[in-house]
């Protein structure tokens, strides 16, 4: 497990300045969660903390090692699973493997075996089309977990899937952290999938088009434990911290 700190950073794009002054730490085994509309920024970030941009201003740290501007330190998921359709899935499961120059012969079996703990049974031989977009993300997610089991970053990994298969995701991607200790940092602009996910939600708020940059105005942290989050967005607890977010997020 590790733990992941961006400090200060800021960012601007054609003389825009997108993000200004952004800190936050991700506490080992920690899930966070990066909230705020769509447009204000968040991606920017992520792409920071993944190292494919470098910051106008700023640091990130994992573990006490710097880490700026150093692709292939995290792993890093997209909203789109981005399976390759002429790989099966256990080979698309195992490219990280072979990228970092285990034989194939040998990464296959190593991916194999966390195959029945991702829900993955019986997949292992089947093309990329031939899943449903729930399955695929859990193909995706365990392809990024064996790319890096320190740490993950996720930019709305469950948004393109429908409420019903959603609110089933959630409740696997919880199961699957708390078993594996999973430290993880989740993009999202909804409220309530936030809510369901994280131990700690930072609101981030700004319009950098119109000359406010973003920062994060506010932090959310949730004690609800994981193993009770199926019901959680029924109590009041969920409606007070709800409210708490929105008021952040103005």
């Amino acid at each position: 497990m590790a733990q992941l700190e961006v400090e200060r950073v800021s960012v601007a794009f054609d003389g825009v300045q997108v993000l200004d002054d952004v800190s936050l730490t991700v506490a080992s085994g920690h899930i966070a969660c990066l909230l705020g509309p769509s447009g204000c920024g968040k991606t920017t970030l992520f792409h920071v903390v993944a190292g494919l941009s470098l910051p106008d201003a700023g640091h990130v740290v994992l573990d006490g090692r710097e880490i700026t501007g150093e692709p292939g330190q995290l792993a890093y998921m997209l909203q789109k699973d981005l399976l390759l359709p002429e790989k099966t899935i256990a080979d698309n499961v195992a490219l990280p493997l072979v990228l970092r120059g285990v034989p194939r012969e040998q990464a296959r079996p190593r991916a194999l075996e966390l195959f029945d703990t991702f829900g993955l049974a019986g997949t292992a031989d089947r093309w990329p089309s031939e899943l449903s977009g729930g399955m695929r993300q859990r193909a995706a997610l365990l392809r990024s977990y064996l790319f890096s089991q320190e740490f993950m970053l996720l930019d709305e990994p469950f948004s393109a899937l429908d409420a019903f298969t959603k609110a089933d995701m959630h409740a696997w991607f919880l199961d699957v952290a708390e078993r594996f200790g999973t430290t993880a940092l989740v993009v999202t602009h909804d409220v309530d999938e936030a809510l369901e996910l994280a131990d700690e939600i930072f609101v981030m708020r700004g319009a950098p088009q119109a000359g406010d940059p973003t920062r994060i105005v506010g932090t959310e942290r949730i004690s609800c434990p994981r193993a009770e989050r199926s019901g959680f967005s029924l109590t009041e607890e969920f409606l007070e911290h709800k409210r708490r977010v929105l008021a952040l997020l103005g």
